[in-house]
């Protein structure tokens, strides 16, 4: 007999799923094709005239859709690629499976994106990209990094796995680098189970990318081997068909998210050791990808973890948001150490992931934040300001 886990009440992320999802899946069940096929391409068109792009590829995942974005743009070894030590590991992780060299820039305390005068500093004759994210839902600093990028003849690759609906000086992110990559996982507003997809305006790397991503089924007869193996990393017909149906909906379901944000704002005022999300004076429009807090300067890492652990006691679920990606085995052992990125790790040693979905009551928020509050008094560190 195995251990009977007692389910989370309040879970990190719940997917807005409605009939229209469960009517496009029974479609593809229902139909002849389950793998890729005519519902990816459909989801691709929707999805590059939704983020203003000329195409769209669809992959198994957003980790495969940056190593596609990567491989598409030629990195590989002997280049460097700068990139954010506040990020999604997967990033990085894509950056090593080319062979490329990953180079770490701070990011900004406010806005937790990668910081364009860092990224200045840390280009060299080695630098062949940038790789740059909306971090948590909040964009770039576009404007300079492309001015960065232009001055230095550098590939762009914008990382828009935690963003989506998010907007710039009036333009949706994914329309940013030379191309962008998003990830349809949890705990994301638009889910299709596991997915990605890479949006371009180029239509030789929109080419690359589907060479890299799976061999067309008439190539069937012959063993490629070469330049551009294939990866096997398509979207199948039911990923897309989930994917499709959220798109269709996705104001909607970011409305939604909008209403949960709003109750947090309310809650969080009662608490003085919560910062309230920044967002920065260029940005119309933040979605975010979590709920995060960032708590005050006297609480440490671990008392952080502790909070963490007291809320998960009374059924919250909720996760530091960052572990330094310098300070990880893989880039240790490439001579990175604690103090290399001041920014970085200031901000994720405080950074607490709340639950963030639609099915959240306003008496699930309040009861969580009071919680979160009592749980930071228990572990010494009272209601101290973040400055």
């Amino acid at each position: 007999m195995g251990t009977v886990v007692k389910p989370t009440d309040i879970p990190l992320s719940d997917p807005d799923i409605t009939t229209a999802e469960l009517e496009a899946l029974n479609a593809v069940l229902s139909s002849p094709q389950l793998s890729s096929g005519p519902a990816v391409e459909a989801f691709e068109a929707a999805f590059a005239e939704y983020t203003g792009r000329n195409y769209a590829v669809a992959t198994a995942s957003g980790r495969l859709a940056m190593i596609l974005a990567l491989y598409a743009h030629g990195v590989g070894p002997g280049q460097e690629v700068i990139a954010s030590p506040f990020s999604w590991r997967e990033t990085a992780a894509a950056i090593a499976h080319t062979g490329a060299n990953t180079v770490f820039a701070d990011i900004d305390y406010w806005s937790g994106t990668i910081t364009p005068g860092k990224v200045s500093k840390a280009v060299n004759a080695s630098t062949y990209a940038i790789v740059a994210a909306n971090t948590n839902g909040h964009p770039a600093a576009w404007t300079e990094l492309r001015e960065i990028a232009k001055e230095y003849g550098l590939v762009l690759i914008e990382d828009s796995t935690e963003a989506i609906g998010s907007v710039y000086k009036g333009e949706k992110v994914g329309s940013f680098g030379d191309c962008a990559v998003f990830d349809f996982s949890q705990p994301g507003p638009l889910i299709c189970g596991e997915g990605g997809m890479v949006v371009t305006d180029d239509p030789d790397i929109a080419s690359a990318l589907r060479r890299y991503r799976s061999h067309a089924p008439d190539e069937r007869s012959s063993v490629v081997i070469g330049g551009t193996p294939a990866l096997g990393a398509g979207m199948s017909d039911l990923a897309a068909a989930l994917g499709l149906a959220q798109l269709n909906r996705i104001e909607e379901i970011l409305e939604r998210r909008k209403r949960i944000e709003h109750w947090y704002a309310k809650s969080v005022q009662t608490f003085e050791g919560i910062k309230p999300p920044y967002v920065g004076p260029d940005v119309d429009e933040v979605h975010w990808f979590l709920f995060l807090v960032h708590l005050g300067t006297r609480f440490t890492r671990s008392s952080c973890e502790a909070i963490v652990e007291d809320l998960r006691t009374e059924n919250v679920e909720a996760a530091i948001y960052s572990s330094p990606l310098h300070l990880q085995r893989y880039y240790l052992d490439k001579g990175y150490r604690k103090g290399d990125f001041f920014v970085t790790e200031k901000v994720a040693d405080r950074a607490v992931a709340l639950p963030f979905h639609i099915h959240l009551t306003e008496e699930q928020i309040s009861f969580l934040v009071s919680t979160m509050k009592d749980a930071s008094i228990n572990v010494g560190a009272g209601a101290a300001i973040y400055l």
